[in-house]
């Protein structure tokens, strides 16, 4: 229950700014929008593989406004009070990630409909896609808790856009893992960002072909060793900061 209102209280502040959700949410739309009337006649600028694209590109704002949340916290007074509660670590983390899930539903949904609208094919695969989003959305949220918890707020705004850039451009959303260098797609197999696109793509195409081992493996390696690393230096952040 303490988790619950937590989660709550962690929407709350979220929606107290708005312009800042109008521009998570209109800044990748517009991306989508734009994109479709330049015409590029690419395969990854097709509405079926960009719309992906956009939703990690809006999963890296997530990762920038939950870092933000976290270290604001961190510098009031309110996880000194709350400490002295019986929630544990895991408590707090899953309280932010419960707090995020409902604007993930609402920013894929208005991506979704904005896609259609430009010409997607309207199928039960969206709503497919809209639920395994909502589990890559955990692997950027978990970075958010992360990144929060070792910085302060001030900081924590430049290194939530460093989140933002690798997202942008290892993840091949914007190009093709063929026209760059090996060296550079090697970097991009490892990170989690090309594994997450290509699972989301795969599911909204039905080409569950494309979703080799190696990106299963990547992708939940990464968000269990994020995850657990954010409990961990939540935690000990906590016992620092109300010494």
């Amino acid at each position: 229950m303490r988790m619950i209102n937590f989660a709550k209280r962690n929407f709350k502040e979220l929606i107290r700014d708005p312009l800042s959700l109008i521009f998570e949410i209109a800044l990748p739309i517009f991306l989508l929008f734009i994109f479709q009337q330049i015409k590029i006649p690419e395969d990854l600028y097709k509405l079926e593989n960009f719309t992906p694209g956009i939703i990690i590109f809006g999963f890296s704002f997530i990762t920038l406004f939950t870092s933000t949340l976290v270290a604001k916290d961190r510098g009031s007074s309110l996880l000194i009070r709350l400490g002295t509660s019986p929630m544990k670590s895991s408590d707090y983390i899953l309280g932010y990630i419960l707090s995020l899930i409902p604007i993930i539903i609402i920013q894929d949904s208005l991506f979704f409909i904005v896609a259609c609208l430009l010409g997607l094919n309207v199928s039960i695969n969206i709503i497919f896609t809209i639920l395994i989003s909502i589990v890559v959305s955990i692997l950027f949220i978990a970075f958010g808790i992360l990144v929060g918890s070792l910085v302060s707020e001030k900081a924590s705004g430049g290194v939530g856009s460093v989140i933002v850039q690798l997202a942008c451009f290892t993840s091949g959303m914007y190009f093709s893992m063929d026209l760059i260098g090996k060296g550079f797609a090697k970097v991009c197999e490892l990170l989690p960002f090309e594994s997450a696109l290509i699972i989301i793509k795969g599911v909204l195409n039905s080409n569950y072909d494309i979703i080799s081992t190696r990106n299963i493996i990547v992708f939940i390696s990464y968000t269990i060793i994020i995850l657990i690393s954010s409990v961990i230096v939540f935690k000990n952040k906590m016992i620092s900061d109300n010494k």
